[in-house]
């Protein structure tokens, strides 16, 4: 998933994460522009996740 699918559709997305997943906050979920990867890397670690399994969760939204 490039950065502009993610910025284009991230608002519906977040919404269903934090539907999905309760312990994610506004915060672990805050997208800037070019910190893509430091955003992947906190919700990795606060779900216990892979970076494969992360990204297949963001792909089934």
């Amino acid at each position: 998933m490039n950065t502009t699918e993610l910025k284009g559709n991230w608002n519906e997305q977040k919404a269903m994460l934090k539907q999905k997943f309760a312990v994610l906050t506004d915060n672990d979920l805050m997208f800037e522009e070019g910190k893509k990867e430091e955003m992947y890397a906190k919700l990795q670690i606060k779900l216990g996740k892979t970076k494969e399994e992360l990204h297949k969760i963001l792909s089934e939204l």
